[in-house]
């Protein structure tokens, strides 16, 4: 089958699931909203996430194309389905995969005013952008291009396995101000990534022979970090497990957040997340070919007298013009920085509940708003538009539903539920829910779950 290298890609790219963790931001004050955004106020003395349970979630959004359009039983060919997806295929489209799991965590009030969080969590954050016309032109050739440039630029990919340690402080500054920080020490036992190539491809009419191919301008990259030791490729688990505790290449990043209060029921909130880097310094590898080479076929010219072999001629022309180095330099690699925005306002019936300063707080069973949400990646921000609606049904059990449009969909229906049963607080949340009937339609789909103790 002209494709068949293509099947296990999809199958992996699609069945994963995916999310921005729009549903969980600013949830019944659940600690994991601290991580979206330390400024959060909160109103528990002290709290301990269940080990490797207190939080999970996995994440993975792929645009251009779902599972259906590849298996869907409409009596086209294999063949003709990939040739549509790919023909509409877009630089921009992409695949991406975002795991954590948190292995410790809690956290403490200071004072009535101060409280600080701290834990260790894992991370798995990779992306891939699909390069269009390297898949043009591996799978149907040049021969139907002539005079097209492939543009090398559209090869960006980066992929992240690391370890953060963290300690945040959030301080109420008022009754309308709560701010807040978080200190990230980064470990990475893996990184892979090509970004910021340049150069093209391109086929003409030759003079000499049929065809002229020039290979203009070429300037292409590929790091690695933590993937190869010794010449080997590292393929113990454990050693990336434990590199990703101070092990690895280390680094460093900080997240800012706030909520005001501009009235009893009117709240606005932002946070800004993993403003940092990694400086790789361990276990590198990498490979850069940078030049220009023109090639026109091989005019063959038999001389008994004087052979030659012009096989070895033109691979040493190539590596001349077109040279390929391995270099063990080390390099710094930028995390992923997140904003988040969101506007709520609280109504509905009036309660009061008990607070960690042996006093009862007053608030509404009922809140409505919008949150914006922006990743930034290498060829673009990525943004994500929130609606939702969160319902208090006593103080122990929330619910809230979202409705989001993203790259992915434009009716991304999400809920959330969160109970707590003496001091032990659960929660799951779900995404995309309305496509769960049929999978291999929907672009995306994600759950979160995870288990606490809170004490009031």
């Amino acid at each position: 089958m002209k494709y068949k290298f293509l099947i296990p890609f999809l199958f992996v790219a699609l069945y994963l699931q995916g999310q921005n963790k729009q549903v969980l931001y600013d949830f019944a004050e659940l600690p994991q909203t601290l991580l979206l955004n330390p400024g959060l106020e909160t109103n528990y003395k002290f709290h301990i996430g269940v080990p490797l349970m207190s939080g999970f979630s996995s994440e993975v959004g792929i645009t251009g194309f779902t599972l259906s359009d590849f298996f869907l039983r409409d009596g086209l060919a294999i063949n003709d389905k990939i040739s549509a997806v790919l023909s509409r295929l877009k630089v921009n489209d992409y695949v991406k995969v975002n795991s954590q799991i948190e292995v410790l965590s809690g956290g403490f009030r200071y004072n009535d005013n101060v409280y600080f969080s701290f834990g260790f969590y894992e991370e798995i954050d990779a992306i891939s952008y699909f390069p269009k016309d390297a898949i043009t032109l591996l799978n149907e050739g040049n021969a139907a291009y002539l005079n097209r440039s492939f543009n090398v630029s559209q090869i960006n990919y980066k992929m992240d396995v690391l370890g953060v340690i963290h300690a945040g402080v959030t301080k109420k500054i008022n009754e309308k101000l709560t701010l807040g920080g978080r200190f990230k020490i980064y470990s990475s036992a893996l990184n892979i990534e090509s970004t910021n190539n340049s150069g093209t491809f391109t086929t003409a009419e030759g003079n000499n022979n049929i065809y002229i191919h020039y290979l203009n301008n070429i300037d292409v990259n590929f790091k690695t970090a933590g993937l190869i030791q010794n010449d080997e490729y590292i393929d113990d688990p454990s050693t990336y497990l434990k590199n990703t505790f101070l092990g690895g290449s280390l680094g460093l990043g900080i997240d800012f957040g706030f909520s005001y209060n501009i009235s009893k029921q009117l709240q606005i909130s932002g946070s800004l997340l993993d403003v940092g880097f990694v400086n790789h310094t361990k276990n590198i590898k990498n490979t850069v070919t940078e030049g220009s080479f023109t090639f026109e076929g091989i005019n063959f010219e038999f001389d008994s007298a004087n052979p030659r072999n012009y096989w070895q001629e033109l691979n040493d022309n190539f590596k001349e013009q077109l040279p390929t180095t391995e270099n063990s330099d080390s390099y710094v690699s930028w995390r992923p920085a997140k904003l988040n925005m969101a506007l709520k306002y609280s109504f509905g019936q009036k309660r009061s509940k008990y607070c960690y300063d042996n006093t009862y707080k007053d608030f509404y069973t009922n809140s409505v708003g919008a949150q914006l949400y922006s990743v930034f990646r290498p060829l673009s921000q990525q943004f994500a538009l929130t609606g939702f609606y969160e319902k208090s049904f006593s103080k122990n059990l929330h619910a809230k539903v979202t409705y989001t449009v993203d790259d992915y969909s434009a009716y991304n229906i999400g809920f959330g539920l969160s109970a707590q049963i003496w001091k032990i607080n659960f929660y799951g949340i779900f995404d995309n829910i309305i496509q769960y009937e049929d999978l291999s339609s929907a672009n995306s789909a994600s759950f979160q779950l995870g288990i606490n103790l809170i004490f009031n």
